[in-house]
């Protein structure tokens, strides 16, 4: 099933513990990107909430908003970064040495430089906010995911439509390209008439090796087959899709464009050229819908 990269999901929990939101939303992107804000203190559940947006997000940008209001009291312990306060302590004199700095190093403001001293939860409130986040996490994640699937069935809705319409216009195409040679032969003979006058001989067999050179500039089967095929792929990914196709689709509407505009060039005719226009336009539409599949 193909889903939409834009979405939003909010999801509550509470308990005598705790009482969290987290909201989520996602817009269309590249590749996938997550960005989380949690209270630094609960920083530790941050893996856990990225493991479960990856199972449900393939690509998209995704901004996770995490709130909390606890009422356990306690629980914490302090660490001290030792290693780091005896690198911070080294740099700190050596920078006081070499520029001449006066000055002691107190011992507030050093306590202060970051990473240091760090508050850490204690492993039972860490369990109990793991399972609480849990629930509100999974209430989010899940209307997230139907809000991208409802939106995702409506633009394959609109694709599949788009995607008709377009093996309808190609065919038109086809059926209509022999004739290109046939009005060249015409106006051709036209024109030496008018140059020459109508009592002239019309040297049929420049004619016909004109018209032959004419007919092989403008011949457009192959890029009619890859037309058609592209567009059966395209369609074929609507039907059967159960997983992520944006990238695939992109690449195929890539394609069918680089074609549309061979076959307008080479047709060399209006009524052609009036079709590509719309196919053209057919298939920007749809690769701008593209751009928002996951």
């Amino acid at each position: 099933m193909l889903k939409s990269m834009t979405g939003f999901g909010r999801g509550e929990y509470s308990d005598d513990n705790y009482t969290i939101v987290v909201e989520i939303r996602s817009i269309n992107h590249k590749y996938s990107d997550f960005f989380v804000r949690i209270p630094r203190k609960y920083s530790f559940a941050e893996e856990y909430i990225r493991t479960s947006l990856k199972e449900f997000i393939k690509r998209g940008k995704v901004e996770v908003n995490i709130t909390v209001d606890s009422t356990i009291q306690g629980d914490v312990d302090i660490e001290l970064n030792m290693e780091l306060a005896e690198k911070y302590c080294k740099s700190l004199y050596s920078i006081q040495d070499s520029l001449g700095i006066a000055g002691d190093i107190d011992i507030n403001s050093f306590c202060k430089l970051p990473e240091i001293l760090k508050i850490v939860q204690g492993k039972e409130e860490e369990d109990l906010f793991t399972a609480a986040v849990k629930n509100a996490m999974s209430g989010a994640i899940e209307k997230l995911d139907n809000m991208r699937i409802i939106e995702g069935e409506h633009m394959v809705r609109d694709i599949r439509e788009r995607a008709i319409l377009m093996k309808d216009i190609v065919d038109e195409i086809e059926k209509y390209a022999p004739k290109v040679s046939e009005k060249y032969v015409c106006k051709m003979k036209e024109r030496i008439v008018e140059l020459v006058g109508e009592n002239t001989e019309i040297p049929e067999d420049r004619i016909l090796l004109e018209a032959a050179i004419f007919a092989d500039k403008s011949n457009v089967t192959e890029e009619i087959i890859r037309l058609k095929s592209h567009i059966d792929k395209l369609l074929g990914i609507l039907e059967v899709s159960d997983g992520p196709e944006g990238k695939k689709m992109d690449f195929l509407m890539q394609e069918m464009n680089r074609e549309a505009n061979t076959v307008g060039s080479k047709a060399n005719d209006l009524e052609i050229t009036e079709n590509v226009l719309i196919l053209k336009s057919e298939i920007e539409k749809i690769r701008e819908q593209v751009q928002n599949i996951e």
